[in-house]
């Protein structure tokens, strides 16, 4: 059994760490060479257009689909909606983390105060039921 699950290949989906994407779902699809790959979104689904990108500001994820090298735009479209890899990733619990870190970020300081105080309230209730035993 091998060591390691997630190669870079074509067709595997990544998500990008750092850069004015950063926080985006990409697809490789091409490898330049041993630090450097070919990534597209496509642009219209992810916000991400074609380029070159250092393997160092991407996570691989779990999910891919099977690509040749140097897939065009409209065959990688094709492809993620035939696997779904997309929608796959949201409800994982990867993504679910994303979504809720990026849902406190936009959070307005009024919407930070009820949720302290609703933290608060289901404190006092826990420590009010194990009291009674």
């Amino acid at each position: 059994m091998s060591m390691f699950k997630r190669f870079v290949e074509p067709g595997r989906l990544a998500l990008i760490t750092y850069g004015p994407c950063a926080g985006k779902l990409c697809t490789v699809t091409d490898i330049v060479d041993q630090k450097r790959v070919v990534v597209d979104g496509p642009e219209d689904i992810t916000g991400v257009r074609r380029h070159m990108m250092p393997i160092k500001r991407l996570s691989l994820t779990d999910f891919r689909f099977v690509a040749k090298r140097g897939i065009r735009e409209k065959v990688l479209r094709k492809g993620l909606e035939k696997s779904g890899n997309l929608n796959k990733f949201w409800e994982s619990s990867w993504g679910k983390k994303l979504k809720t870190q990026e849902a406190r970020k936009n959070m307005t300081d009024f919407e930070r105060f009820k949720v302290m105080c609703a933290k608060q309230k289901r404190s006092k209730e826990v420590k009010k039921s194990l009291k009674k035993k």
